[in-house]
């Protein structure tokens, strides 16, 4: 079988420069994603009409759609090239966001979510394949971790450009952030262009989808899923417990997102750097499923008192930071070279996934089961994690048998 190559070698200047690049679009579009996540909501709900339903339902169906177009878009990035993919992809979704500002209607607004939930995950995908082609395999993880790091400082920015959206609430001032997300993309798109053209790397026959059939590493991203139920816990679940439960001020569901946001921009990069191996990887994820379990436990206690809540998050961030590390290291470890934006995509539905059902099924858990669900929820982590270890131990073996035959 022959295998077309990444690129010719790449010289370490161009590599930092194409890291810097990398990091550069990445901010550009999470400043816009930021404002949009704080104030789409309720542009969907007070300007367009929209009842609370109809925008459950459409947000739900966009990601489903999603999630199943994303490992073909990832296989087309690998048979026509990343770097183009990801500009023509950045481009989609500029103008899906741009188009949320012209939906008046049910229809065109589940329309308009289906195409920016496709456009995101096929960006992932390619910018993944994208960031593989360009750094060598034992520096992804590190160079992951920077673009995660530049990713939340952008959307903490973004997030305050939201609130003042919010605070105008006005239909001029949210069509504004639409502009300004819009934008974002579409500068990342220019940058992007800026980055070096890989050859296509696929050495599957056209319309192949290895990943499909790679029944370990399915099961490596259904684990890394469970554990990326964490995801709406700052976001929704905390909220809804601090209201219900507790007698904490409303300002500290700031203070929490602060300590999040805060904890990755300073200490992703150096926990990544610890995990350069899919040994080290999996024990970063079984690390990640006990911190989380010890976060979930901790808010258990917070109607006791709201400290509690800080400390939770404290813990609940630094699970997260392990999960990264090990998710994106076993992630591209376990990837074939000449497919990595297919298994990318794959890999990348665990997040959308955790986006359409961690809000129903965590509200359901731990608002209506007490501390016995948030115990619950903690095990489920711990459990997923210390899954981890046999399931990459797995795929290794079949990745190895496959290599051999």
């Amino acid at each position: 079988m022959t295998t077309l190559t990444l690129a010719a070698p790449t010289p370490a200047g161009r590599l930092g420069s194409g890291r810097r690049v990398l990091a550069q679009a990445q901010f550009a579009n999470s400043v816009g994603d930021g404002a949009y996540l704080v104030a789409s909501a309720f542009y969907f709900a007070k300007v367009v009409g929209l009842p609370p339903a109809q925008i459950g339902i459409g947000l739900t169906a966009g990601w489903a759609v999603g999630m199943v177009a994303g490992v073909p878009l990832g296989h087309l990035a690998d048979r026509r090239g990343p770097r183009g993919v990801a500009v023509a992809l950045a481009v989609a979704t500029a103008v899906a966001v741009a188009s949320f500002a012209l939906v008046r209607s049910f229809v065109p607004f589940l329309l308009v979510t289906c195409l920016y939930g496709i456009a995101q995950t096929g960006l992932s995908a390619a910018r993944q394949a994208l960031l593989a082609g360009l750094v060598p395999p034992a520096e992804r993880t590190a160079a992951r971790a920077m673009l995660q790091a530049t990713l939340n400082g952008g959307l903490a920015a973004g997030a305050g450009l939201g609130g003042i959206a919010l605070w105008l609430d006005t239909p001029a001032a949210y069509t504004a952030l639409f502009a300004l997300d819009a934008a974002g993309f579409l500068v990342a798109a220019a940058l992007l262009l800026r980055l070096p053209a890989l050859r296509p790397v696929s050495s599957a026959p056209s319309g192949r989808l290895t990943v499909l059939r790679d029944r370990p590493y399915a099961l490596v991203t259904l684990i890394n899923a469970v554990l990326l139920f964490y995801m709406p816990l700052l976001s929704v679940i905390v909220p809804l417990w601090i209201a219900g439960r507790t007698s904490a001020p409303s300002w500290v569901v700031a203070a929490l997102l602060l300590v999040n946001t805060g904890s990755v921009l300073a200490f992703q990069v150096r926990v990544a750097r610890r995990v350069r191996t899919l040994r080290e990887a999996s024990a970063s994820v079984r690390r990640a499923g006990l911190m989380m379990l010890a976060a979930c436990a901790v808010f258990a206690l917070s109607p006791y008192g709201w400290p509690y809540l800080l400390v939770g998050a404290a813990l609940l961030v630094w699970g997260e930071m392990l999960l990264a590390a090990g998710a994106w290291e076993i992630s591209f470890g376990l990837a074939p070279d000449d497919r990595q934006g297919q298994y990318q995509g794959f890999f990348g539905t665990g997040t959308a996934v955790a986006r359409m059902l961690g809000p129903v099924a965590l509200t359901t858990l731990v608002l209506g089961g007490g501390t016995l669900g948030w115990l619950a929820l903690g095990a489920m982590f711990a459990a997923a994690g210390a899954a981890m270890t046999p399931a990459v131990r797995w795929a290794r073996r079949s990745a190895s048998r496959s290599e051999r035959a």
